[in-house]
């Protein structure tokens, strides 16, 4: 058996193609991102970016229909999107098996909330499976396909940000080839009218009662006991930090959350004195223990926010204040818009001409600080345009003159769209700004319907955002190089007066996308800088300053955009060739 240290991510991949999957969709989201890109690599798996989290779900739900084991991905917000397929498919189930990969982000790593996945798969009445560390990522996935078509239900797989990019050592296996299911046609178990979903309420409840009563004998569930004075209940990342700082205790580790194996765990309540129930974020465990009666102690003492660590569980348990490994005090290091960054020149316009935007999610959400400080909202994928809309129907248009919506291309497609065809529905006027870099540049670089690419780099049909706009019914539609600092200006002031809506499309590729080239780079001529500071206004991070107040400029970090050339009167700032 070969053997490999892996990301938890690419463990997951892996554990997909040993199951023998062969469909997954997603949307990329960190810290989900990565384990469709590994996926992708197996030509034996077909692998896709979905425009959003919804469609994902779906797509891999109609492949299990169909009969072929299937699989989603996404980061915990994006279940929220796609909520309204997930609470249906626990009605209908499966017919080959479907697991819907969800990455919680607790500390918020880079995410807009911290919310726990396992709370909405008790809402949806749907098993959870949470692996420890990478091998269990591909070994426990492989065993969420087989509840999934023991029980006839969609699994929801979890994982977290330290799993997703942690690395351990993966024994790797044979990809088993399962024999597609045969579809047979049943309208009460896959068509969810009325008389169907009552009948299928009642199946869900009867196999959630069934695999509680078998959660016990989930091989994925396991007791290690040793010292029973003290012991845990735990899973996931939590129980690697139990392990570490108190390797003698009793473990009750579980691998599925949802049902809970309440014999197991009663059981093991009863053999040991002391029982701490250690998970991240809510009480999901705790909350049912103890609606059992059982004498466990929990978040009392553990904070409901944030990551744990095994000194969180020292200081806690043993008051020690000082452990092996102390966090180090390292300067405060704000994020900020990479040099080069089309974002930046646009958002540098709209300071200049002092208009707020409701932001999106994205790198542009950035453009919330200082210096730029533009961004005044962001709430999830898509809501820039419908928030702007709102601001206008509530106060009228006059009040929206010094407005914009700021949203990326890729978020565009996600969500945005539907809001873009509310606004023209509706009769609103207000300016849209989509900020075409040409990728999904937050989570990586991930290809999407606009830029001519799938997920496996073949050439697909690109979607023209400026004729798609116009097919919906947008009046006014501008295109403009999003450098073109004095040509934003004029539209920008034209478009927010105005009581037209109007979508200006600002484009320029991402600075990091491979194989950009950068033929120019910025100089600065100190003998013409007059120290007026107005181009470090722009925030970018290869401009500082001289002792003497002359501005100077990185040329390991310029990329030559000549933004900053704009905001220098005196021409201290040329662009020259490389």
């Amino acid at each position: 058996m070969e053997k490999r240290i892996m990301l938890g991510n690419e463990a997951i991949a892996r554990g997909a193609y040993e199951a023998g999957v062969k469909v997954s969709s997603a949307y990329p989201g960190t810290p989900s991102t990565e384990i469709s890109e590994f996926l992708a690599k197996y030509d034996e798996v077909y692998t896709e970016w979905a425009p959003n989290e919804k469609v994902a779900l779906e797509v891999a739900a109609g492949s299990s229909i169909a009969g072929v084991r299937s699989m989603a991905c996404m980061k915990h917000v994006g279940l929220n999107v796609a909520s309204d397929p997930l609470y249906t498919l626990a009605y209908t189930g499966v017919n080959a098996g479907l697991v819907i990969v969800v990455a919680d982000d607790p500390g918020i790593a880079s995410s807009q909330n911290e919310q726990d996945t396992r709370m909405i798969a008790r809402s949806a009445h749907l098993p959870l499976v949470e692996p420890s560390d990478s091998n269990e990522a591909k070994e426990f996935f492989k065993y969420a396909f087989e509840l999934s078509e023991r029980y006839d239900t969609p699994v929801i797989y979890r994982t977290t940000t330290k799993l997703s990019h942690s690395q351990s050592v993966v024994d790797l296996c044979e990809r088993v080839e399962v024999e597609d299911k045969v579809y047979e046609r049943s309208v009460p178990k896959y068509v969810m009218m009325p008389a169907s979903a009552i009948g299928r309420h009642k199946v869900v409840e009867a196999r959630e009662d069934k695999m509680a009563l078998d959660a016990p004998s989930f091989p994925v569930n396991r007791v290690e006991y040793n010292d029973k004075k003290i012991g845990f209940i735990t899973s996931g990342v939590p129980y690697q930090y139990v392990k570490e700082a108190c390797p003698n205790a009793s473990v009750l580790k579980l691998g599925v959350i949802n049902p809970l194996p309440r014999a197991l765990i009663e059981e093991f309540v009863k053999e040991v004195e002391t029982v701490y129930i250690f998970e991240e974020l809510e009480p999901v465990i705790e909350e049912q223990v103890r609606a059992w009666g059982l004498d466990v102690k929990g978040k009392e003492l553990f904070t409901k926010q944030g990551e744990y660590s095994a000194n969180m569980l020292r200081r806690v348990l043993f008051n020690e204040e000082t452990c092996a490994f102390t966090k180090a005090e390292a300067p405060a290091r704000p994020p900020i818009l990479c040099p080069g960054c089309p974002h930046r020149s646009v958002f540098s316009v709209l300071n200049k001409l002092k208009i707020h935007a409701a932001g999106d999610i994205g790198c542009y959400t950035l453009g919330a600080v200082a210096p730029l400080s533009v961004i005044d909202t962001t709430i999830c994928m898509g809501s820039s345009i419908s928030l702007l809309h709102g601001m206008e129907k509530a106060k009228g248009k006059d009040y929206i003159k010094n407005w914009v919506a700021t949203i990326g291309d890729s978020t565009f497609l996600h969500t945005g769209v539907n809001s873009l065809i509310n606004m023209v529905y509706n009769k609103s006027t207000g300016t849209v700004m989509i900020l075409d870099n040409r990728t999904t540049g937050m989570t990586g670089h991930q290809e999407h319907a606009a830029t001519g690419k799938t997920l496996k780099g073949e050439d697909t049909y690109a979607i023209d955002l400026a004729e798609l706009c116009r097919s919906i019914g947008v009046p006014n539609v501008i295109e403009i190089n999003a450098f073109d600092v004095p040509g934003l200006e004029e539209v920008i002031k034209e478009s927010v007066k105005s009581d037209t809506l109007t979508v200006i499309i600002a484009k320029a590729p991402c600075a990091l996308l491979k194989g950009q080239k950068f033929p120019f780079k910025c100089q600065v001529d100190s003998e013409k800088c007059k120290k007026c500071g107005m181009c470090m206004k722009i925030g970018c991070p290869a401009m500082t300053k001289n002792e003497d107040g002359t501005v100077k400029i990185d040329e390991t970090m310029c990329n030559g955009c000549g933004l900053c050339k704009n905001y220098c009167k005196f021409g201290a700032i040329s662009q020259v060739e490389r």
